[in-house]
């Protein structure tokens, strides 16, 4: 999922240039504020998925290194800790602080983030970066003004609320936006004071490693970040049973948040946070400004290779405009430049892995074989390459694969529809719950749609419209809780009550 993913705010020139990279430096597990080997001895390679070449290897974490880390947490966790007796606005200052050294860094950010995810690099400069930044400095403006509430009770007692750390924070980030997620999960964590243990994916380690060196110059006190490269199976699943993780956040596929969630049952019941799939439906009304509906709803299909849990999947149209909408996003879809991330000129670079990119040409071809209308695309681009064409069906049925299975790819399907309520049981006919988006000119009909809808955001006549001071997080098995906003600093701080009998009354 993209944060403000639009590329209409990126100038036409001068345009930032990626930096060269020789030799990535940092490929170890950050605990403690120092880089450690693994306990294993083992790496693992990470890849440019553009062109298929190794980038380097990195220090593989597994259960030993996420006890080590989570050690070093419960100990910045201690009271009377450099952080438990910091000032909360000095905590502040550190986000800011963090900030001010990712906007130096901000151009090798892009770079990395292009080398290891893919994305064109532009729109890591401009959307992910700029996105990343944001958040932290929001937080940061967040954690002197967390508080609790007097609260009148009755006979002679006085009550108060209190807002507390939850504790040892763990986060397990995805590969469609690594630093993005990282910083949607550990700034609240640290605004409200908790320490955090971070499994970047295997797929995408390279960003976050970097920010670990940036923790460090930034002045966070040992223990309080603490980063470990590694798998899901492993380093993952570690964090999730962990006695002493007191919260874990997740982003991913909807089966391994079930995995998550059965783990913290089965230890310690920690708090879970997760944000996990979507089949997110937009509805077009015939009165919309259509030529907005057709690029807004393939800014939703097709931003970072459709590689975004609110992709924009499900495509209703009413049936008077239908067969306009359709070739209007033919001729829109020519636009996408598809080739090398680092060209300024690219709009749509390659999916992450060769297994990945095999599980969505299955999904082209069950939809050709269902009887879906192939109007643009369907072909990988390049034998050995990972390059997919941006591709849309239209006549697409209820019960096809490609109109029930998230796809995680650039496919566009596009259905049409006749009445309103037909349109919203349809939209809502899904396991999945995470986005939707309305397109009308009537502002009544819009508020009524959105008010029927079964998603945690709705989007009016725009799409992937986030931003850090809005919730965003899903219903059904789109996931639990919020990340953003001030919402979000609920799911990383306990509530205490605390009642005082008074001795006499007045």
């Amino acid at each position: 999922m993209a944060q403000n993913a639009t590329t209409k705010g990126i100038p036409a020139s001068p345009l930032p240039q990626p930096v060269k990279v020789q030799e990535v430096r940092h490929t170890k597990i950050f605990i403690d504020n120092e880089w450690h080997t693994s306990s294993s001895g083992r790496t693992f390679p990470t890849f440019n998925p553009a062109t298929g070449d190794k980038i380097c290897d990195v220090e593989e974490a597994d259960e030993d290194d996420v006890d080590r880390a989570v050690e070093s947490a419960k100990a910045a966790q201690q009271r009377g800790s450099p952080w438990r007796r910091m000032d909360a606005s000095s905590r502040g200052r550190l986000l800011h602080q963090l900030a001010d050294l990712m906007e130096r860094d901000r151009l090798l950010l892009a770079t990395l983030e292009t080398l290891d995810t893919g994305k064109p690099f532009l729109q890591s400069f401009f959307i992910d970066l700029d996105g990343s930044i944001k958040t932290l400095r929001y937080y940061a403006g967040w954690a002197d003004k967390i508080h609790g509430k007097s609260l009148p009770v009755d006979e002679s007692f006085m009550c108060f609320t209190k807002h507390e750390p939850v504790g040892v924070c763990g986060a397990i980030i995805p590969w469609n936006f690594p630093l993005l997620m990282f910083m949607w999960k550990m700034a609240p964590a640290l605004s409200c004071g908790n320490a955090v243990v971070i499994k970047p994916a295997e797929q995408t380690p390279l960003t976050a490693l970097h920010v670990g060196a940036l923790i460090k110059e930034a002045g966070f006190p040992p223990g309080v970040v603490n980063i470990l490269p590694g798998f899901g199976p492993t380093a993952g699943a570690a964090i999730a049973s962990h006695m002493d993780v007191d919260k874990v956040a997740f982003t991913g596929s909807t089966e391994v948040g079930q995995l998550i969630k059965e783990a913290s049952a089965k230890s310690n019941l920690k708090r879970v946070t997760l944000e996990l799939g979507g089949k997110n439906p937009c509805i077009v009304f015939a009165d919309c400004d259509l030529q907005l509906a057709v690029e807004e709803t393939q800014k939703g299909a097709f931003y970072n290779q459709g590689q975004c849990c609110t992709a924009a999947s499900r495509v209703f149209v009413e049936e008077s405009i239908y067969e306009e909408f359709v070739h209007r996003s033919i001729e829109n879809v020519k636009k996408i430049v598809v080739g090398d991330p680092m060209d300024p000129q690219t709009s749509h670079g390659p999916q992450i892995s060769q297994q990945h990119f095999d599980k969505i040409m299955d999904l082209i071809e069950s939809g050709k074989e269902e009887g879906a209308s192939l109007e643009y695309g369907g072909s990988a681009m390049g034998e050995k390459s990972l390059f997919i064409q941006p591709t849309i069906f239209s006549g697409v049925k209820d019960q096809m694969r490609i109109a029930t299975e998230e796809i995680f790819g650039p496919v566009q399907c596009i259905f049409s529809f006749k009445r309103q309520q037909e349109a919203i049981e349809r939209a809502n006919r899904s396991h999945y719950g995470l986005v939707s988006a309305v397109f009308t000119k009537s502002m009544d009909r819009a508020l009524s749609v959105s008010a029927a809808l079964e998603t945690g955001t709705v989007w009016i006549n725009c799409y992937n419209a986030l931003h850090a001071q809005t919730p965003f997080g899903g219903y059904k098995m789109s996931g639990n809780g919020r990340e953003l906003g001030e919402y979000a600093l609920a799911e990383y701080s306990e509530v205490k009550a605390v009642t005082i009998k008074l001795s006499e009354t007045l």
